[in-house]
């Protein structure tokens, strides 16, 4: 599971030190390959056996669904294969990069069977809003 939140510094050429913590699933896994794609403002990053499961329930949608098509267009659009390199870093492609606003600074955020890939300052602040917005009945609900 990837879980916690890691800070690193995005390279002049787009890339990005994977927290050793998420380095350590990625090997478990024996996953060497991140798939990276856009959603909601930042990027999310599956490994490979993850997103295998992900696409085959995409390919499963009715296409005759005009927001199916639009909603598989946009996350499909978005891809990009990810290996990481022997440092443990991947290369974020400049629309990925673009689409996320990433600045020098990245917060890495665990979110499960994926991880996310904020500009830092943007998850700070979507962070304290989280924290404002959380109450007993989300966490009931959740079972938690």
């Amino acid at each position: 599971m990837f879980t916690g939140s890691y800070f690193h510094l995005l390279d002049n050429k787009g890339r990005v030190s994977i927290s050793p913590r998420y380095r350590e699933i990625l090997q478990e896994r024996q996953d060497r390959i991140l798939i990276l794609t856009n959603f909601d403002g930042y990027i999310l990053s599956f490994p490979q056996s993850e997103w295998v499961k992900i696409e085959a329930k995409l390919a499963d949608q009715a296409i005759f669904r005009k927001d199916v098509r639009a909603f598989q267009r946009f996350l499909i659009s978005g891809v990009q294969e990810c290996p990481l390199d022997r440092q443990g870093r991947i290369l974020i492609g400049p629309y990925l990069r673009d689409y996320a606003k990433l600045s020098r600074e990245v917060a890495l955020v665990g979110a499960v069977r994926c991880f996310e890939i904020w500009d830092r300052a943007t998850y700070e602040t979507h962070r304290k809003q989280l924290e404002a917005s959380v109450n007993e009945e989300v966490l009931h609900e959740l079972l938690i």
